[in-house]
C-alpha cells in the first residue's frame, strides 16, 4: 500500500474509532480485543493505531511481562482479570492469556497438565466474557518465515528498535514450525462459536493495520458510521477456517 494512500485510509478510519469511542462512553459499553501472532508480526503498530486518537481516559494497551512468583501460584487467568475492560472502556491486549497455548508451550514454560488445563477453562473464561456484555475479538497476524527473518535483522540493526529485541526472538527462526503447530493446534481448539479468530495476513503492515481496524468497526454499532470506508479485504483477514490456509492467510 502506498504511503499517501495509507494515510488518507488510516486518517479517515481513526475518524470512525473516534466515533465508535463515543458510543462506548456513551452507551457505557466493555470492550476488550486480543492481539496474538508471531514474534515482529506487528502488534505493536497496529496497537499504536487504534489508540492514537481516543481518549485516554477510557483506553489502554495491557502487555503483561513474565508472571511473578505470586502470578505463578495462582489461577492463571486470575493475572489478566484486573485488567478486563470496565462500563465505557476499550482494553486492547498485545498478547493475552493464549500465551500459554503460544510461547509458553513452545519453549516449555508451562506442564503438559497446565496447558491442558488451560485448554479446559479457556471456553468457559471467554463465554463469561460474552454474557457478560463484553465486546471481545480475538486477532491473530500471522507473517511468513522470509518476512520475519527480515524483521528480526532489522530489529538487531536499527537503533531505535532495540527495545523490542528479547532471548524469546533468538529463538524465533528455530522453534518456526514448533509455533506453527501450536498455532494450528490453538485454532481448531479455541476458536469458538461465540469468540472466533480472525486470522491476519501481516505480511504488509500497512495493509494489516487499515484491514484489521476495518473489519473491527464493520462488526460493531455506532451512531454515524461510515459503511462505504469499512470493506476489507477478506484475502489480508479471514475468519478462521480451512479457508485461511488455502489462502495462503495461514503460514506453514
Amino acid at each position: 500500500m502506498k504511503r499517501k494512500k495509507y494515510k488518507k485510509e488510516l486518517y479517515d478510519l481513526q475518524i470512525e474509532l473516534v466515533k465508535f469511542q463515543k458510543e462506548v462512553i456513551e452507551k457505557d459499553l466493555k470492550v476488550c480485543i486480543i492481539f496474538e501472532g508471531r514474534d515482529t508480526a506487528g502488534k505493536d503498530g497496529i496497537i499504536k493505531r487504534f489508540l492514537q486518537h481516543l481518549s485516554p481516559r477510557e483506553v489502554r494497551s495491557v502487555a503483561l511481562g513474565i508472571p511473578s512468583s505470586r502470578d505463578k501460584k495462582s489461577w492463571y487467568f486470575q493475572r489478566y482479570v484486573p485488567h478486563l475492560p470496565s462500563s465505557q472502556e476499550i482494553i486492547l491486549f498485545n498478547r493475552s492469556w493464549y500465551n500459554r497455548a503460544g510461547v509458553e508451550r513452545v519453549m516449555n514454560f508451562c506442564t503438559d497438565k497446565e496447558l491442558k488445563c488451560f485448554f479446559n477453562e479457556v471456553s468457559n473464561f471467554e463465554q463469561m466474557l460474552n454474557h457478560s456484555g463484553v465486546i471481545f475479538f480475538k486477532y491473530y497476524l500471522d507473517i511468513s518465515k522470509d518476512e520475519q527473518r527480515l524483521r528480526l535483522k532489522d530489529r538487531k540493526t536499527d537503533p531505535l528498535k532495540q527495545w523490542k529485541i528479547s532471548p524469546i526472538d533468538e529463538k524465533a527462526e528455530e522453534s518456526w514450525e514448533k509455533y506453527s503447530k501450536a498455532r494450528d493446534d490453538m485454532f481448531i481448539r479455541t476458536s469458538f462459536a461465540y469468540a472466533p479468530w480472525y486470522v491476519v495476513n501481516a505480511d504488509d503492515k500497512r495493509e494489516a493495520r487499515i484491514n484489521v481496524i476495518k473489519h473491527f468497526l464493520s462488526n460493531v454499532e455506532y451512531a454515524k458510521k461510515n459503511e462505504k470506508l469499512l470493506a476489507f479485504d477478506r484475502d489480508i483477514v479471514c475468519k478462521f477456517d480451512q479457508i485461511c490456509y488455502e489462502k495462503g492467510l495461514i503460514k506453514k
